[in-house]
């Protein structure tokens, strides 16, 4: 072979291999941000379900302030703050303690002596990834796979009332 007809192979190789190259980047970027977006819910609820295990049961404020700390990290929201994670609403937030009838898992539990607990769950939330990471995949294959968005299963904590 001569020199002329190799000129140029390897900026096409090169090309080749950066779009694979930059395309795993980017699905571990996005792997990553997901994860710590999971984390973050997480500790919202373990915040949350920490501060309502030192209430009295069935206080109307003391849920107020939880479902902010779950949201917003704060226990008082003045204005408009953002919430932790993009997309997080006080809807998506609901507790459970000895106060509520429908929770009969937390009212009582064990004998000698009987405990109350108390439950905060973060449910319907999804992640939406910055990037489609199947863009390129349907590009290829000329079909319609795509990533859009995530929906994470529901995050609960339970913790021991010990108010009394």
């Amino acid at each position: 072979m001569n020199k002329k007809r190799q000129r140029g192979v390897a900026a096409v190789e090169l090309g080749f291999t950066m779009c694979l190259l930059l395309a795993i980047a980017f699905a571990i970027t996005e792997f990553g941000r997901a994860i710590y977006t999971y984390n973050t819910l997480t500790k919202a609820a373990r915040d949350a379900a920490r501060y309502l295990s030192t209430q009295a049961a069935g206080s109307s404020s003391a849920a107020t302030t939880a479902t902010n700390l779950a949201v917003y990290g704060v226990p008082v929201v003045s204005g408009s703050p953002a919430p932790l994670v993009p997309g997080l609403t006080t809807s998506m937030v609901s507790i459970c303690d000895a106060s509520n009838v429908a929770c009969t898992s937390n009212i009582f539990q064990g004998t000698n002596p009987a405990i109350n607990t108390v439950t905060v769950t973060i449910s319907g939330y999804t992640f939406s990834p910055v990037l489609d990471m199947l863009a390129f995949t349907r590009f290829y294959t000329k079909g319609t796979s795509s990533i859009t968005s995530l929906s994470f299963g529901s995050i609960s904590v339970t913790m021991r009332q010990s108010y009394e």
